[in-house]
């Protein structure tokens, strides 16, 4: 099979999710291929260049199409749509907000980037506040997915960890966080709530725009 860019990312991908990012190097790589390292410079120059080449698939899967919102459609609405999207996308793989962060010069994130920015400029929000609005909701959505993919405290961790002590130390975070996390609610529904925190703060300090 002809090795090009395309069958090498794919198989960094599948590397990612069978090993996670650390796992992915350019001797690991080749070995999957059958290759020797330097043969995967002639098409990505550098580790920098492969992580940034896994992000644009990563986030090609949830926005190979990328659209504005409907006519009678809010663009709170549209863009909470869009950071879920996000969301799904990088919990899709492991490390899947770490590769995110570490990419440069992502030119699907730029394109997201660009839609949601353009997108409520025409609805009436002024540029300064949609740059800050677009990337305030593209930040928290990776943060979120950051902290949801870091690792769990492991057996050892918790060894000496007296909850008895915390939760009387800490009694309203104890408190919050059995209310948030009773039968029935989801992470899913942590996001979306933190996330309409984010834009309808945003909103109230832009003033009206539909």
């Amino acid at each position: 099979m002809t090795l090009d860019r395309q069958r090498i990312v794919a198989e960094a991908v599948a590397l990612l999710d069978a090993e996670g990012l650390d796992a992915v190097t350019t001797r690991k790589l080749a070995a999957r291929l059958g290759v020797r390292s330097p043969t995967l410079y002639w098409h990505l120059p550098n580790k920098a260049a492969l992580v940034t080449a896994i992000a644009e698939a990563i986030l090609g899967e949830q926005f190979d199409e990328l659209s504005p919102p409907e006519p009678d459609e809010r663009w709170q609405d549209w863009l909470t749509g869009l950071a879920e999207r996000l969301r799904r996308a990088l919990l899709a793989h492991p490390d899947g907000a770490r590769i995110i962060s570490a990419s440069q010069l992502s030119l699907k994130m730029a394109a997201i980037s660009e839609l949601a920015m353009s997108t409520l400029v025409a609805r009436g929000v002024p540029l300064r506040q949609a740059r800050v609005i677009v990337l305030t909701v593209e930040r928290f959505t990776v943060g979120h997915v950051l902290e949801e993919q870091a690792p769990r405290p492991d057996a050892e961790a918790l060894r000496d960890f007296d909850m008895a002590t915390f939760a009387e130390g800490h009694p309203t975070v104890v408190a919050a966080i059995t209310e948030y996390f009773e039968p029935g609610r989801t992470v899913d529904e942590l996001f979306r709530e933190c996330l309409e925190v984010v834009i309808e703060g945003a909103v109230a300090k832009a003033g009206p725009a539909s």
